[in-house]
């Protein structure tokens, strides 16, 4: 092999790098699934985030439980661009069925770690492979063969932590961190630790790419979405949850479930005030979800695609009835089962218009984690509000992996009910009607079963209905009750989250992203710009559209939607409300299962350009 090798007693090749790039590097770690690497990942990641340099970590795992190959990836970058690149700098290669090809998708200049005893690849001379001998450094640390396999991944924590330069005090306080009491485990690591730091000192010259000291990360948190957004629920005020355990929700419902155990209990008697279950199916979660949220709770159920799909008779059933609820989707590939741990955004067409018969739902489009927890919140008053249900869009690489950010601001607006009438309000008004519009926004007034006053009770119906809830077939008086529905929707657009616009001065084109695509968005708008193409961008927050979205639009000769799915499904749901600007429009689409990355957009956005200079 022409790639040098550092692994030898009393190498004196051990001089750093000409050229070194610092605080910008992406590292891969290539194990397998069940091994405990993830305790050994987390503990780099939370090692540079502890030495102020923005970091954010990516983990591809398979969708069977145990021994299938896994990778994690860090990204490590001062100027903030946190989003996942195609290409890495080091690479850690503990898994014999994957290293081949790990190995040799790494590019010049690059590292790789490599456990003794995996074969190698031929190699070009301007990589470096270092073969570390990682079981015979934890064969005298750990005599139990079993529990060995889940320490060994620990030299490769202290090999890395000297190639990059990582603090090693750093790396003990993380460690100590993600082990918490566990003081036998956490003695057994950090010796491990240890020994793959000392063999690395002694045998290994730093890597071309270092971590140095900042102050970039004063304040923030680490968190990933799926927290953020159970803890979003929990100050929403949610009392009622019940779901069905799906790759990549499940992480939501059992987040908040530790949070409602924890905070949600009466204060003099410690009795839970909330419950939370377990359902039978997806079918039967949203079910008693709707059932709850009728009787006056605030409910929710997170679920993904094919959940999503068995719950879409109820979710007509809510629309149509006009019963609150909170529906998180960490959307995932499809169709069918699919890839259930790799990313999309492909479910946006059939949660718009999820059931049969004409329906158009609120849509919420997290672009972050402290969306996450602020649409934690917002949902229920939203749904509460337009007495619908709430689609909070998610996807599986904003809820299942760890992200930076601000402290989440404790809330202080109250709790927003909507239109509810109390009985005090009841004796005030002459008649209430639970199907009328009062106030021409297409939103009626309701009460909640247990009133006492005798003017409370109504029917409750997904028959057809008129304004009375009397049960009707006329055909005039459902149309009267869809066009109702109708003027509901347009009212979401005041009240849904407003998108967030950045105008370039003079800029003919314009970029439209929403949800997790925005981590690469800025990273690609400086790209363009070097490359001489100023854009405006518009992050989409909600569907309906706000009117803001309509005058983007306008303002722009092009305007390219970015989005992970293979139809265009968010281009198709502008085209549909917006059919005069339909020309305008145009598709970045990405759809392989891995977070977007800002390359992608580029070559996509200039392609498109070129394609615009031949047709003219």
């Amino acid at each position: 092999m022409a790639a040098l090798a550092f692994s030898h007693e009393g190498d004196s090749s051990l001089s750093a790098p000409t050229h070194v790039r610092i605080n910008d590097c992406n590292l891969h770690v290539a194990t397998v699934n069940g091994s405990g690497s993830q305790t050994a990942n987390a503990t780099l990641l939370r090692a540079i985030f502890q030495m102020g340099v923005p970091v954010s970590g990516k983990n591809l795992f398979p969708s069977n439980i145990a021994g299938l190959p896994t990778w994690f990836t860090i990204r490590v970058n001062e100027r903030g661009h946190l989003a996942r690149t195609r290409t890495n700098d080091v690479l850690v290669a503990m898994n014999p069925e994957t290293a081949a090809d790990d190995i040799a998708a790494m590019g010049p200049g690059t590292v790789t770690v490599v456990n003794a005893g995996i074969p190698l690849p031929e190699l070009p001379s301007d990589r470096t492979v270092h073969v570390v001998p990682c079981g015979k450094l934890v064969e005298p640390i750990v005599p139990d063969a079993k529990l060995r396999k889940l320490v060994v991944n620990m030299i490769y924590v202290g090999v890395v932590a000297h190639l990059l330069g990582i603090d090693a005090e750093e790396i003990d306080r993380a460690l100590g961190s993600q082990l918490g009491r566990k003081q036998k485990a956490l003695e057994l690591n950090r010796a491990a630790v240890n020994a793959g730091l000392e063999y690395a000192r002694e045998h290994l010259p730093p890597a071309p790419v270092r971590i140095e000291r900042r102050s970039l990360t004063d304040g923030k948190i680490l968190i990933e979405g799926n927290t953020a957004a159970a803890l979003g629920a929990l100050f929403g005020g949610v009392t009622f949850v019940s779901w069905y355990p799906i790759t990549p929700s499940s992480s939501l419902a059992e987040a908040l479930q530790g949070y409602l155990e924890r905070y949600r209990r009466d204060p003099q008697t410690g009795e839970a005030t909330y419950a939370i279950l377990q359902a039978e199916d997806e079918i039967a979660a949203i079910g008693m979800v709707l059932g709850a949220s009728w009787a006056g709770a605030r409910a929710m159920t997170a679920t993904s695609g094919p959940g999503f799909s068995l719950m879409t008779e109820f979710i007509g059933y809510a629309y149509y009835a006009e019963i609150p609820a909170v529906i998180w989707d960490i959307q995932r590939i499809g169709p069918s089962t699919g890839l259930p741990t790799r990313t999309s955004q492909g479910d946006l067409l059939s949660a718009a218009f999820s059931s049969h018969g004409d329906t158009k739902h609120v849509l919420l489009f997290p672009a972050s984690v402290e969306d996450c927890y602020q649409y934690g919140m917002q949902a229920f008053d939203l749904a509460e509000r337009l007495q619908t249900p709430v689609l909070v869009m998610s996807d599986l690489d904003l809820g299942m992996n760890v992200s930076m950010a601000e402290p989440f601001a404790y809330p202080e607006e109250p709790w927003d009910r909507g239109k509810v009438l109390t009985d005090e309000e009841l004796d005030r008004v002459k008649t209430f009607e639970r199907y009328r519009d009062v106030d021409g926004d297409g939103i009626p007034y309701r009460t909640i079963p247990g009133q006492r006053h005798p003017a409370a009770a109504y029917f409750t119906r997904g028959s057809g209905h008129d304004e009375q809830a009397r049960y009707t077939e006329s055909s005039e008086t459902y149309a009267r009750v869809m066009d109702r529905l109708a003027r509901k929707h347009e009212t979401a657009r005041r009240l849904a989250p407003g998108p967030v616009i950045d105008r370039a001065p003079h800029a003919a084109v314009g970029l439209l992203s929403f949800g997790s695509t925005a981590w690469a968005m800025d990273e690609a708008r400086e790209r363009l710009r070097e490359d001489g193409l100023e854009t405006s961008h518009l992050l989409l927050r909600a569907y309906p559209f706000h009117p803001d979205v309509r005058a983007f639009l306008a303002s722009c000769e092009r305007v390219y939607v970015v989005e992970q799915n293979r139809d265009a499904q968010m281009a198709a749901l502008l085209r549909m409300d917006m059919p005069d600007l339909a020309p305008r429009i145009r598709s970045v689409l990405h759809y392989d299962g891995l977070p977007i990355d800002a390359r992608s957009i580029v070559e996509r956005v200039l392609h498109g350009e070129r394609e615009e200079v031949v047709a003219r």
